[in-house]
């Protein structure tokens, strides 16, 4: 898809000479240019503010500024300064359209009453035809998000041969010359309810199987779900692939995410970059176990990137089930608790007594005395090496499922 969001802002922020914001038509702000010599301005508005740091605005300012016909409107609308609502400088905004429907808004902070450095017609006229062409890529990033939400997800539950390659071929059809392109696939679950009618940033959106934290079943059933025994509907998640400008910058993956976060989910995760589509279901299994992991470990989230969560890596690929291994079952079980807790700081600090003694905040004893209970419920010796693996394998792995 060509375009691109933060482009034509910073186009419009350079024909206006002030720095502009957009948002989607629910207030979710897409892209800002920049804000040098501002920071006085920005101090002094609140709602300018939030809406940079937060990425949205209230639904009080939102009824507030649609007040002044903003949904209707063809052309810049001024919009007067409000110190009661938290807006001290007026503002230009300009309806981001496209046949006839808004998509958007572009902001700018309306010169001083008085001042004649505020844009001209002309210069206004240049940028409407810029929201233009963002309303054009907003339009059609909605639609095929939601256009392609059978081919993203057949990529993801196809499974491995012919099948799969189907599946890419078809997604990287829909997709046309943008499935060539750097893209990172996001994970935001567990999901209730609809997926999103548009995403901007993303390439495509669908609802997902997702086998999280909690979910006890026996495993994928033949179309790709996590069934449940007790009759309970299957775990989704919120799958996305976001394009991204270079590999080394994750952050559009890594806004969206946190956006979305505000939407529904307890956590998120994000692959590994990756060119074409070829290892998409890969890249899902990615997003998926950083998902897990920001579950699991609150120091990896709410998002967490999978190259960032160790050796949580390779446990999400093991423990596709709940740990169930005879050795440390009953150590597992709610009753022993606090003794599985104080094996996982002892394991955690490299067996250093002293270490995890300060951790747990117990004496040294004690921390012996329970390490005694723990070699005792599972016939393990945490003095040999392959013990402390097995231990420690199986405390993280029943960390993942909760």
């Amino acid at each position: 898809m060509k375009g691109d969001y933060q482009d034509l802002v910073d186009e419009i922020s350079a024909l206006l000479g002030a720095p502009a914001t957009l948002e989607n038509r629910d207030f979710r702000l897409i892209a800002f240019g920049a804000h040098d010599g501002e920071s006085g301005e920005l101090a002094l508005d609140p709602v300018r503010t939030r809406s940079i740091l937060t990425r949205q605005s209230t639904a009080a300012v939102r009824s507030w500024f649609e007040a002044f016909g903003i949904a209707r409107a063809t052309g810049p609308v001024r919009i007067p300064a409000a110190p009661d609502a938290g807006v001290f400088r007026g503002r230009i905004c300009l309806p981001v359209r496209y046949r006839g429907i808004v998509q958007g808004y572009v902001w700018l902070l309306d010169p001083e009453p008085g001042s004649e450095a505020g844009p001209g017609p002309e210069a206004l006229a240049s940028a409407m035809e810029v929201a233009q062409r963002i309303g054009i890529l907003l339009a059609e990033e909605a639609k095929a998000g939601a256009d392609l939400s059978r081919e993203f997800l057949a990529v993801l539950t196809a499974g491995r041969g012919w099948q799969q390659d189907m599946a890419v071929a078809a997604l990287r059809v829909a997709l046309g010359p943008g499935a060539d392109g750097l893209h990172a696939a996001v994970c935001v679950a567990p999901w209730t309810g609809e997926a999103p009618a548009s995403v901007p940033g993303a390439s495509a959106v669908c609802l997902a199987p997702w086998r999280g934290r909690g979910d006890r079943g026996p495993g994928p059933d033949p179309a790709g779900e996590a069934s449940d025994p007790a009759g309970r509907e299957p775990v989704q998640a919120l799958a996305l692939l976001v394009r991204l400008r270079s590999a080394d910058t994750l952050t559009p993956a890594t806004a969206m995410a946190t956006r979305l976060l505000q939407q529904g989910g307890a956590a998120a995760g994000i692959a590994e970059p990756r060119r074409g589509l070829t290892s998409l279901a890969d890249a899902w299994a990615e997003a998926s176990a950083g998902a897990r992991a920001a579950a699991a470990q609150p120091r990896f989230g709410p998002v967490a990137q999978w190259s960032r969560i160790g050796p949580y890596r390779l446990l999400a690929t093991l423990a596709a089930d709940p740990v169930d291994d005879p050795a440390t079952r009953a150590l597992l079980s709610p009753a022993h608790r606090e003794l599985a807790r104080t094996a996982e700081v002892f394991l955690d600090c490299a067996g250093q007594a002293g270490r995890a003694a300060a951790a747990l905040g117990i004496h040294r004893q004690t921390l012996y005395y329970r390490l005694a209970r723990v070699e005792q419920l599972t016939g393990l010796d945490l003095d040999e090496g392959e013990d402390r693996l097995l231990l420690h394998m199986s405390l993280k792995a029943a960390r993942l499922h909760g």
